[in-house]
C-alpha cells in the first residue's frame, strides 16, 4: 500500500498587541489547521518573524514603538513572507501606503473569520514555493541558486552578480557602502578591492539593462550604491 506523503502544516505569525484580539485571532487560524505564533514582545518584531521564518504574517499597524508600516517594509525587503495587514485603519491612504510598501493583503477590523481564512488561503496558495525569493518591480530572484525571473524567463546569474543583487534588493533604496558589498562578495570588508568592486558592479549594471528590468543602480560618489526607481526607457 503506497502511502500519501503528508502536507506540511502551514505556519502563520500574528502580530498585535491587543490580547483579545490576538487570542481570537490564534483561535481562528489554529481551529482551521494552521499552526500559529502570536508574538508578545513587540520589540524587534521583524527580526522575530525572519527567524520563525513562517509561510505567512498577519500585521495590525497600530502597534506600540515600531509602527506595521516599517515592519511591512522591513519584511518586504528582507524576504519573501507574504504580509496581511488587518487594522482598524480603514482611510484609502493607509491601504495605498502599505500596499506600496508590499503588503499582499489589507483587510480591516471587525473582520469575518470567513474573509480572514479565505484570503489566508488564497495568500498561501500564491506564495507555495517561493520562500526563498526576493521581489523586485516586475522580477523575482532566488537567493538560493540566484536565478532571475521575469516575463516567463529564467537566467542564472553569475553568483557575484547575485550576490550583489541580493544585498540592493534587500537595502532597495538605500545607500549601500563599499564594506557591505565587499562583505557580500568576498566575506570580508578588511580590504577593499575597489577595482574588483566596480568591476562586479558594471557587470551588474549591464545585466540589469539587458534584461530590461526597471531598477537601476546609482552611485553617490564616496558614500555608497542604491538599486532606485525605475530604469529609463
Amino acid at each position: 500500500m503506497i502511502r500519501k506523503e503528508e502536507t506540511r502544516v502551514k505556519h502563520i505569525a500574528i502580530v498585535e498587541d491587543e490580547p483579545l484580539m490576538r487570542q481570537e485571532l490564534a483561535g481562528i487560524l489554529r481551529t482551521a489547521g494552521y499552526q500559529v505564533t502570536a508574538l508578545v514582545r513587540l520589540e524587534g518584531v521583524a527580526e522575530q518573524i525572519l527567524a520563525l521564518g513562517p509561510d505567512l504574517a498577519v500585521l495590525d499597524l497600530n502597534l506600540p514603538g515600531q509602527s506595521g508600516f516599517d515592519i511591512c517594509r522591513a519584511l518586504k525587503r528582507a524576504s519573501g513572507i507574504p504580509v496581511l495587514i488587518l487594522t482598524a485603519r480603514d482611510q484609502l491612504s493607509d491601504e495605498l501606503r502599505a500596499l506600496g510598501l508590499g503588503a499582499d493583503e489589507y483587510l480591516t477590523k471587525p473582520c469575518r473569520a470567513e474573509r480572514l481564512l479565505a484570503r489566508a488561503a488564497n495568500l498561501l496558495k500564491r506564495y507555495e514555493g517561493r520562500a526563498n525569493l526576493l521581489e523586485g518591480p516586475g522580477f523575482l530572484l532566488d537567493r538560493n541558486t540566484y536565478t532571475l525571473y521575469c516575463e516567463g524567463r529564467s537566467l542564472v546569474l553569475p553568483r557575484n552578480q547575485g550576490r550583489l543583487l541580493e544585498v540592493f534588493l534587500t537595502r532597495r533604496g538605500e545607500l549601500v557602502g563599499r564594506e557591505e558589498l565587499s562583505h557580500a562578495l568576498w566575506g570580508t570588508a578588511e580590504f577593499i578591492d575597489e577595482n574588483a568592486l566596480q568591476v562586479n558592479l558594471t557587470r551588474l549594471k549591464k545585466t540589469l539593462a539587458r534584461e530590461r528590468l526597471l531598477v537601476r543602480l546609482e552611485t553617490v560618489r564616496g558614500v555608497g550604491y542604491s538599486l532606485t526607481g525605475e530604469a529609463e526607457p
